[in-house]
């Protein structure tokens, strides 16, 4: 059985659409700018189905930067019987129209959907589409050969699956009618990641992610995933709580992410790896791996970065531990200065806790990143200049490297979708407009303005004398040359993207 985990272009006009490993969808600028995060769930299914016998192709048109008529050639020519599709919010309407195509294209092909977007709302991909299957849950892999042993072996379908009975494909302007469809119900997220092989990344084409990336200060760099997903998990705004409930956090065993680290040094000669957990595991868990790198001198080979909350019940100590370890990068949600928002959101987070795990943090050698967003409905004008002058004050300081800065979207499946629903408060059900290119929230502050905040931030927090020494003082190598071009030509294309 043939199986294909692909990307399909799109045409847009928009430039690059960034659906792979997001828990926030942009549209990015095209050219020399354009990267492309490494899905390791989806890289992981494709390993998954390798190791039990299934002829599974990588097939990511979007980072190879194909056409679409390109990937649709190369698809042809592997005449699949399965294809596997993540989508987004924003281009899942161009998704469905690709669903219709492929099934007028290659017959008896089938078709499978995944991602948050789906898991919120599978039934509507279910009647706008001839899509055979969704997947609902974040288990892609795990799911994705039970379907694949549903249709060669008659295998029972697990919870957390739609699929469609019958449907015959007569045109490409197939429309579905009738209710041909059911669900195995509630997803569950009670597989073993330890059960999982490494991931094979010759045949998820790992090099197309290494290098262009503004996480990886030294290239070829590769990503992880030792979590599913955030260990609080409950942050109203966030996509993937649709995915990966908090209470559902599951990690791997310290052994087993060490020895990917392991493999990835030394099979593939990776200089950096970023670990994509919503939120890396911490206390014992975290203090167990970081003395495991420091034991198999993993820390002097390679850079680890991860996600991290300022909550994590870490001290000075602690991020000692972790500096000595190896890490560099450590990304930290912020998201805004008011503590009613904090609140609102259910981030779990005091203002006055930042300050100190920022300081121990750069004590410890490390490089933190902060997330921002603004266009919260309840927010007015002087929360948004607070949360500016927060950022600009810890740039400032020297307490922070880099930050992200973005319009917050209330993503379908999401507790903060809910609340806007209930209270009137969204713009549009268009999901094309989803792309974070407008505010889609009814908000105190002006459109404008809020555009106008996120340039800022990148502006006032950017162009600061101790910023500016902090990135001159890395261009004492080529690495370091690398890295501050390509952080210079992000910050060019943010500016663009929100302008």
């Amino acid at each position: 059985m043939k199986i294909v985990i692909g990307y399909p272009p799109l045409d847009s006009g928009k430039g690059v659409p960034q659906v792979s490993q997001n828990r926030q969808f942009q549209w990015t600028v095209s050219g020399p700018l354009a990267y492309f995060i490494y899905p390791i769930i989806p890289a992981t299914a494709a390993t998954l189905l390798k190791s039990k016998g299934y002829e599974a192709t990588w097939l990511d048109g979007l980072a190879e930067k194909w056409t679409y008529e390109k990937w649709l050639k190369e698809l042809k020519k592997i005449k699949p019987d399965l294809i596997a599709l993540e989508t987004k919010t924003p281009v899942i309407k161009q998704y469905w129209q690709v669903v219709k195509n492929l099934k007028f294209q290659i017959s008896n092909l089938k078709l499978v959907l995944m991602g948050d977007h789906v898991t919120a709302l599978p039934e509507e991909s279910m009647k706008n589409s001839p899509v055979d299957f969704v997947l609902t849950g974040g288990d892609y892999d795990f799911l994705l050969l039970n379907i694949a042993n549903y249709l060669s072996k008659g295998e029972k379908l697990e919870p957390g699956i739609w699929y469609r009975n019958k449907l015959k494909v007569k045109s490409e302007k197939l429309k579905v009618k009738e209710k041909d469809y059911e669900s195995t119900g509630r997803f569950q997220l009670n597989h073993d990641l330890n059960s999982l092989p490494l991931i094979d990344r010759d045949l998820t084409r790992w090099r197309l992610y290494a290098y262009k990336n503004s996480n990886f200060y030294r290239a070829p760099g590769a990503y992880t995933m030792f979590g599913r997903d955030c260990w609080w998990g409950r942050c109203s705004f966030c996509s993937w709580t649709t995915l990966f409930p908090g209470n559902c956090y599951r990690v791997v065993k310290v052994e087993k992410a060490l020895d990917e680290v392991g493999h990835l040094i030394e099979k593939y000669k990776v200089k950096e790896i970023m670990d994509d957990s919503g939120s890396f595991p911490t206390g014992d868990w975290l203090r167990e791996f970081c003395r495991g790198m420091i034991k198999r001198g993993y820390n002097k080979k390679v850079r680890m970065n991860c996600n991290m909350r300022f909550n994590a019940g870490l001290d000075e100590k602690d991020y000692q531990l972790v500096g000595k370890a190896g890490f560099r990068f450590i990304l930290y949600g912020l998201e805004s200065a008011s503590q009613q928002t904090l609140d609102r959101i259910n981030k779990n987070l005091k203002i006055e806790q930042i300050e100190p795990v920022l300081r121990w943090a750069k004590k410890a050698g490390l490089m933190p990143h902060l997330t921002i967003m603004v266009g919260y409905p309840w927010e007015n004008e002087n929360d948004v200049k607070k949360t500016i002058a927060l950022a600009e004050y810890f740039f400032k300081k020297g307490l922070a490297d880099s930050l992200q800065a973005t319009i917050v979207i209330p993503y379908p499946g999401t507790p903060l979708f809910d609340y806007c629903r209930k209270n009137k408060l969204l713009k549009t059900l268009d999901w094309d407009r989803y792309d974070m290119r407008e505010p889609i929230m009814k908000a105190k502050v002006s459109d404008g303005k809020l555009m106008a905040a996120v340039r800022s931030l990148y502006s006032r927090s950017i162009w600061t004398p101790r910023f500016i020494l902090n990135t001159l003082s890395q261009l004492r190598s080529i690495d370091g040359w690398k890295y501050v071009g390509f952080q210079a030509l992000k910050y060019l294309g943010k500016l663009w993207e929100f302008k």
